[in-house]
């Protein structure tokens, strides 16, 4: 009897997903019987539709019929690695092709292994079950590594990397990309009077206050350093993010978390500056991040406890 494929695999609370690729409905329905029991399956029928589930879905691994009318799997395989949002799904080829250059030409593609037709269970589970332990052990890693230690959010790394990929994204897709850098107000006073513990509570309650009013997956806030948080708006544009800054500083509001040696409120507050601009040639990731911290100054010269929009006209 096979071992069940979560055996030895790190934990996590949903099931990982595999998304199984193949003109023809036969091989579909035989991958997904054998993991239906362990896995949410998704299934395509076509190139195309397998690349926008990898951008929707972003599935643990890609099964991968080698042979389609429309796109062939060679060239779904180039789609996926040439996309940032993408490129790190491990990608296993399906294939009747039994030449050493044909596999040869999938590994130099980014493939990171072939299971041959007819399908054997046996075979498939076990190469699937090997990908995905590697898959997950790596996510896992990864996740670590880009978690802030103290509030649990993604940490300043994580940021860097996320704003870089929207930021080609957008450019790309001509869309805008807003930017939102949050500071807790007068928290050096917070600290002397109540110490460096109640300082670190203190964060750790407005990431994750911050946290929840982040909703779309491709939404991120971070701890940008110190008591400074930073939030990645893709595909939004000024008012929208404007609306979104106000949400956050009342959920900032609403933790009633007391603060006596304030200068604008008994109780903690936080500022932000605001700035949207669709990546072009004429600007830079850098001048967005220069344009929000502009505005949160700005936004604590004005008064603190509020938000300022950076003017960002050409």
């Amino acid at each position: 009897m096979m071992k069940r494929l979560f055996d030895g695999m790190p934990s996590r609370v949903s099931r990982p997903k595999i998304l199984v690729v193949d003109d023809q409905a036969v091989n579909i329905h035989v991958i997904h019987e054998i993991f239906k029991q362990d896995l949410d399956v998704l299934m395509a029928t076509t190139g195309r539709t397998a690349i926008d589930l990898c951008q929707s879905q972003a599935p643990d691994l890609v099964i991968l019929d080698v042979m389609m009318p429309d796109m062939n799997g060679y060239d779904v395989c180039r789609a996926l690695k040439a996309d940032p949002t993408t490129r790190d799904i491990p990608i296993i080829f399906l294939t009747s092709l039994s030449e050493e250059q044909d596999e040869i030409f999938g590994f130099e593609l980014g493939a990171v292994d072939f299971i041959n037709k007819p399908i054997s269970p046996i075979v498939v589970k076990s190469r699937v079950g090997t990908h995905l332990r590697l898959k997950l052990q790596t996510d896992l890693l990864r996740s670590i590594g880009l978690t802030d230690g103290m509030t649990g959010i993604a940490n300043r790394r994580r940021f860097d990397d996320k704003l870089d990929q929207q930021w080609r994204i957008c450019e790309q897709d001509q869309k805008p990309l807003s930017l939102i850098i949050l500071d807790v107000d007068f928290f050096k006073p917070y600290n002397d009077h109540y110490g460096h513990l109640m300082g670190d509570e203190c964060l750790k309650s407005i990431a994750q206050a911050l946290e929840q009013k982040i909703r779309r997956p491709n939404d991120l806030v971070a701890r940008y350093g110190g008591e400074e948080f930073a939030c990645i708006l893709p595909t939004t544009d000024s008012d929208g993010a404007l609306n979104r800054a106000l949400e956050l500083l009342r959920s900032v509001r609403d933790l009633r978390l007391e603060h006596l040696t304030s200068e604008v409120s008994s109780e903690v507050t936080i500022s932000a500056g605001v700035a949207t601009l669709i990546p072009n040639h004429s600007n830079s990731l850098l001048g967005l991040i220069g344009l929000a911290d502009k505005a949160l100054y700005l936004a604590k010269e004005g008064g603190r406890d509020r938000v300022q929009v950076a003017d960002c006209q050409p």
